[in-house]
């Protein structure tokens, strides 16, 4: 679930070292205590000027606050009569508070000074906790202590946001670590005589993760099951639910269900979980003998996998048995095909983003036949395992001109010459399943 990186929020400009600086005053009574005539005439620091705008109410002041404003100035006297109403309870303080609220929620990124009188600490230091960067005392209005208020107060506004951003990039980057644990699991195949390869990259208009899932296991029975799907659409409701359908796999095998059994339990999910009546999701599941010689193959509107032998020209398990996609027919039947492996073999599951992306600047597809040619003109290179991979997949990109607007997903079982030794990972050298770093 993209997930892209947020905007960042709109703040105000920071003053240039030689500036001015446009302060926006909000009281209630421009004629009262606070003496504006007197404040217009001040400078701030180094005889610069602080250029004045007055609201005397929340209305106007949100017509005035424009993006070269650096600073708002609450007169906390004239707070409720600015708010547009009587002050209520015990007076004065109620509303001062509440107005000074409903200023920090209309410029959320502006910094915010309280004016309070000189003997009020109290109110001041409230002030401060509900939000305003500092407060000052009408006795301190020169121009030399506003103008270091002010710039203070913008500075420390600019801290307080940057802070925020970073604490929300960190969480962003914790979820998104913990969703792509899920979308990548770590193959369960000890003791099956297997090695593995899996690649994983999102279409470029998502950061990190998108619709596509895969899985295997290897149950106490020495059978090995491994999958692939794409849930339709993109975005975070599709990567979610394809999570959801990868542990639901996972669960059900371990269980003992398999084949048709297991499409139809999985649909039962999918239609549970997913946002509207219109997500659906194609599927690929095999299962491998014990002595991995033989594999029963279920397709749910999905590719079939290629298969590999030493000294024979890779080609496509049958797909005419397969049944339609997750989610389209409620009484669906998805046949499950008997297939002989042989003794030594690999096998080659992946989802559409490997098949559809483009061949050259018009619109023809590589497709099936284009992958099955690639992946045999690699293997005569003598390229095996995640090397392989790296490859088809690094030349499907190059072959579509860029980034793949489709999510894809690579799923590679080999049988090979040499088991994994004893307590070795059943995975080639270059390391687990892989995604591409967080683009932001």
């Amino acid at each position: 679930m993209s997930v892209p990186a947020p905007r960042a929020p709109e703040q105000a400009a920071a003053p240039a070292p030689d500036a001015g600086l446009n302060l926006l005053v909000i009281e209630g009574d421009p004629a009262g205590p606070l003496s504006m005539p007197d404040i217009t005439e001040m400078s701030g620091a180094e005889g610069k000027p602080v250029r004045i705008r007055t609201a005397r109410n929340l209305t106007e002041a949100e017509r005035l606050l424009t993006d070269d404003v650096h600073c708002i100035l609450l007169d906390l006297a004239d707070a409720g009569a600015a708010a547009g109403g009587p002050s209520g309870g015990v007076p004065g303080r109620p509303d001062e508070l509440d107005t000074l609220r409903r200023v920090l929620e209309l410029a959320p990124d502006h910094a915010v000074l309280a004016l309070t009188a000189e003997t009020d600490t109290d109110r001041a230091a409230e002030a401060v906790r509900v939000g305003a960067q500092d407060y000052l005392s009408r006795d301190e209005l020169d121009g030399r202590v506003l103008g270091r208020a002010i710039r203070y107060a913008v500075e420390r506004k600019r801290a307080d946001v940057a802070q925020r951003q970073l604490t929300e990039s960190r969480l962003r980057a914790q979820e998104n670590a913990r969703l792509e644990r899920g979308l990548l699991p770590t193959p369960l195949l000890a003791g099956s005589g297997l090695r593995f390869a899996a690649r994983y990259r999102p279409g470029r208009s998502r950061a990190l993760l998108g619709g596509d899932f895969y899985d295997m296991v290897r149950t106490p029975d020495g059978t090995v099951h491994a999958m692939i799907g794409d849930v339709s659409g993109h975005g975070p409701d599709e990567a979610a639910l394809g999570v959801e359908l990868r542990i639901a796999w996972r669960a059900l095998t371990f269980a003992g269900l398999c084949g048709d059994e297991l499409l139809a339990t999985l649909q039962q999910v999918l239609e549970h979980e997913r946002a509207d009546d219109e997500t659906f999701a194609t599927l690929c599941a095999v299962d491998i003998s014990a002595d991995g010689r033989r594999a029963g193959l279920s397709l749910a509107g999905h590719p079939a996998p290629l298969l590999v032998r030493p000294g024979a020209a890779p080609h496509l398990l049958p797909q005419e048995d397969g049944g339609p996609a997750l989610g389209l027919l409620r009484r669906a039947r998805w046949p499950r095909r008997q297939v002989e492996l042989g003794g030594l073999w690999s096998l080659l599951m992946y989802t559409d983003g490997l098949i559809e992306g483009r061949v050259g600047a018009g619109t023809r597809r590589l497709g099936q036949e284009g992958m099955v040619e690639l992946i045999g003109r690699r293997l005569a290179e003598g390229l095996r395992g995640e090397e392989l991979l790296d490859a088809a997949v690094a030349e499907v990109q190059d072959l579509n001109g860029g980034e793949l607007t489709d999510d894809l997903a690579v799923l590679l079982l080999d049988r090979g010459t040499r088991a994994p030794a004893e307590g070795e990972r059943p995975h080639w050298p270059a390391g687990r399943a892989s995604a591409p770093p967080v683009r932001t």
